[in-house]
């Protein structure tokens, strides 16, 4: 049975976007691709920290990181630190799709978008009131907002047995200028193996999680029988043990399989370091 999870309450548009893609007959990757790229540029989702409307960096301006991952072999693209376009998860899908490179950064990736007919837009089009307010405020204080939810991710699985997992955020806000998290990364932020099922990160310091690689260490563990749900608690249970109390960080995960009978949906998991961690829900297309 086709399935689709996403990160955190504000991604069930996406997600009831996918299934009703599903619906119709919609491969993972394209449910994917369509579903989070209306999140992305739709200016209210931008105080989630994901796309336009999201928080500057420390010089003002917005770069996002997006990547995507099919479950079949070298199937991966993303883009970084990239400026100027409020759909960057579809630039990675090009990424995938049509450069002979799985990451694109910065200057590299602007230039890639515009050879795909991109607009890059003006860094003021991808800014909103409120974001524009918050960073003023920061260049006042220069405290970052309070954590909010952040990074939208998606995880589709469709009636042909292919998984896929997409992945989006403007990043850490005020960052510095090229600072890429956790998101984007292979392993880190994403992974997906069509004989085990996905993951992906939901929410954390990137730049901690990134050390840890927990999405493909999940996949690996669903891959030797685990539920997504004890996977993903293994993952968090021993990224805990290995940093101690004191060196505790914020990460949360969610994950979707495939294993045996793939009528039905593979279950689910969020789990983090800290004890507020909420829920999205899954959805499945009859």
């Amino acid at each position: 049975m086709a399935a689709a999870v996403g990160t955190w309450a504000f991604s069930m548009p996406a997600v009831d976007k996918a299934r009703r893609l599903l619906e119709v007959g919609s491969g993972a990757s394209a449910a994917v691709q369509e579903a989070i790229t209306e999140l992305e540029n739709d200016k209210e989702t931008g105080c989630f920290v994901v796309g336009r409307g999201g928080f500057p960096n420390k010089a003002g301006v917005v770069q996002c990181d997006a990547a995507i991952m099919e479950g079949l072999p070298g199937r991966f693209g993303a883009v970084a630190a990239l400026p100027g376009v409020g759909t960057p998860l579809t630039v990675a899908q090009m990424v995938m799709d049509k450069s002979e490179h799985n990451m694109l950064v910065g200057e590299g990736a602007v230039a890639f978008a515009k050879e795909q007919g991109f607009r890059i837009e003006d860094n003021s089009d991808m800014m909103t009131e409120a974001s524009l307010a918050a960073y003023e405020e920061f260049l006042q204080s220069r405290k970052s907002p309070p954590k909010n939810h952040d990074t939208l991710g998606l995880i589709v699985l469709d009636e042909m047995e292919n998984i896929t997992v997409g992945v989006s955020t403007s990043g850490a806000p005020f960052k510095d200028p090229g600072r890429v998290g956790d998101s984007p990364l292979p392993g880190c932020g994403l992974y997906a193996d069509n004989r085990a099922g996905a993951a992906a990160g939901a929410t954390g310091d990137g730049d901690k999680i990134m050390c840890f690689c927990p999405s493909f260490h999940v996949v690996q563990l669903m891959k030797q029988g685990l539920s997504p749900g004890d996977a993903c608690q293994s993952v968090i249970q021993d990224i805990c043990h290995r940093v101690g109390n004191k060196d505790i960080f914020e990460i949360g995960l969610i994950a979707l399989n495939m294993k045996d009978d793939l009528r039905k949906m593979g279950s689910f998991t969020m789990a983090g370091c800290t004890d507020h961690i909420d829920q999205a829900r899954p959805h499945h297309a009859p």
